[in-house]
């Protein structure tokens, strides 16, 4: 039987981090972060990155991992998260997997691999120039040939998507989709309690979102974008693509106006908090939380609790 582990999932801003942290010390808990984005070093506002008061003494695994140049992937992250899920629960401790990123989490319980892939490949490098040379329609008419499946679900704009597929069929012999349907007969690799974090009004999870922004601003979020900037950072990398990150270089390289690009981060995280909604939504084994207004964490743990000991995690 896989071991079992604790989950923590729900849109930006929903309160994962602290739910996480007070069920860490109810229940010896170690927490390992779930978010894309604070895997970076030096990318501390702009991703909400819990700092030590939030953590509260709590150990939090996969923060800070990698330099904002490097091209993190959701397959480096299921190779060093379960590292760090497996040391957990050799400690006897309950390991608590709390972030919004829900490819990542997905991938983790599942266990999933990846199409091995080197990402500065003079393949990628050859198959973006050609691209961008001859367009998507063809690129997507040539990954057809290979790989109807995945060419039928790929829009012809989709670089990123039809690049890859190319590049693991030509890399591996195998197309994605084979490679899919070969993971997923894996078992999973840990036995999950999801619990997921919601608002029962969208507008209180707006607010909630817009606030957080304004307290980004007040932080200093525009002198770690002009820090990063100025460090070397490329602004095409995948770090800087972030939500907040990508609209602040751009005003920072443009006219300046860092009060509209604040405004566009508002926009930008509402518009990414509904994708993760229906994302984490598609679980229906997950116990939902629903907050008012205002989090009633105490209640939140009180309702967690429950459900982990009708899992059998306590």
């Amino acid at each position: 039987m896989p071991p079992k582990i604790l989950v923590v999932s729900g849109p930006t801003a929903s309160g994962k981090t602290r739910l996480a942290v007070e069920l860490a010390h109810e229940w010896n808990g170690e927490v390992v972060s779930a978010d894309s984005m604070q895997v970076y070093r030096r990318m501390d506002i702009g991703t909400a990155k819990p700092t030590a008061e939030e953590m509260d003494g709590i150990p939090h695994h996969m923060i800070d991992v990698a330099d904002p140049g490097e091209d993190f992937s959701a397959a480096r992250y299921v190779e060093m998260a379960s590292a760090c899920v497996d040391g957990i629960l050799a400690r006897g401790r309950l390991p608590i997997v709390a972030g919004g990123t829900g490819l990542y989490i997905d991938s983790l319980l599942s266990g999933r691999t990846f199409a091995a892939f080197e990402p500065d490949s003079s393949l990628r490098g050859e198959l973006e120039e050609r691209f961008d040379r001859v367009g998507g329609e063809a690129m997507l008419e040539e990954l057809s040939k290979v790989d109807p499946d995945s060419a039928q679900r790929l829009h012809p704009n989709d670089k990123k998507r039809i690049v890859r597929a190319l590049e693991v069929y030509h890399t591996t012999g195998k197309t994605i989709t084979e490679h899919n349907q070969e993971t997923q007969a894996i078992p999973p690799r840990y036995d999950a309690l999801t619990i997921t974090l919601a608002f029962r009004e969208r507008a209180d999870m707006w607010a909630r979102i817009d606030r957080r922004v304004d307290v980004m601003m007040e932080q200093g979020l525009v002198a770690e974008v002009e820090a990063l900037l100025a460090s070397g950072v490329p602004e095409k990398c995948t770090a800087m693509q972030a939500i907040g990150y990508k609209e602040m270089a751009a005003a920072l390289r443009g006219d300046g106006d860092t009060r509209r690009a604040a405004e566009e981060i508002k926009l930008r995280s509402r518009q990414y908090a509904k994708r993760q909604l229906t994302w984490f939504g598609r679980n229906d084994r997950a116990k939902r939380i629903l907050w008012d207004a205002q989090p009633d964490f105490a209640a939140a743990c009180h309702a967690s609790t429950v459900s982990m000991e009708e899992f059998g995690l306590v």
